[in-house]
């Protein structure tokens, strides 16, 4: 297989608006940091249930109505390509845990043809969420440090390989269309079958 540029993606690679300031000098060996949510069937999830895995982590709410609909259909579409390779699962995390309620996400769930043992949709502590966005995944715009709290929205689908690094940011709500520097769905396909191939 053609030796693919993936690159291992540090905090000091992103744009400085999406990163914690706690973690922004970080230019190496940066993993996403140990996690405990529940998922759609009241579940206790952790980062151990991702251990040795590729996976797909994204940030959703289940009333949105702008792009996560789009997003949902696309990791939809993602999961019926993977649902056969045992290396490679997907995690979902509401940004609205108060009003997504297991009960609420199980539902959610149910609606759009969740492979359990492939996909979790997650809730938890807003504030574990929150944290987790802006100081592993790299993900969230704010501005003052007090609206840390606020609204965590954002399009991408962020790639984890087997070690807990992040290899790439997708937009989640593009699943073949172009858009100038940034990836889309198919192309994180093939960088998960990549992935796949190197162990």
């Amino acid at each position: 297989m053609n030796r693919k540029n993936l690159p291992i993606i540090t905090p000091r690679d992103v744009n400085p608006e999406l990163v914690d300031s706690t973690v922004q000098h970080i230019g190496y060996n940066h993993k996403i940091a140990p996690f405990k949510f529940i998922n759609q069937n009241g579940k206790v999830i952790t980062n151990k249930d991702y251990e040795g895995k590729i996976y797909v982590a994204d940030f959703f709410f289940t009333t949105c109505q702008t792009i996560c609909p789009k997003m949902t259909t696309n990791m939809t579409w993602l999961q019926e390509q993977i649902k056969y390779n045992p290396k490679v699962k997907l995690l979902s995390h509401t940004v609205f845990p108060d009003e997504d309620t297991v009960e609420v996400l199980k539902r959610y769930a149910k609606e759009r043809g969740v492979i359990d043992e492939k996909w979790n949709l997650v809730t938890g502590d807003q504030r574990e969420i929150y944290k987790i966005a802006r100081q592993s995944y790299l993900v969230v715009k704010t501005g003052k440090p007090e609206e840390l709290y606020d609204m965590v929205h954002t399009e991408n689908f962020v790639l984890v390989d087997q070690k807990g690094r992040i290899r790439g940011f997708y937009d989640g709500t593009l699943l073949d269309e172009k858009k100038e520097g940034v990836k889309n769905v198919k192309q994180l396909l093939e960088d998960i079958e990549y992935l796949s191939n190197q162990e």
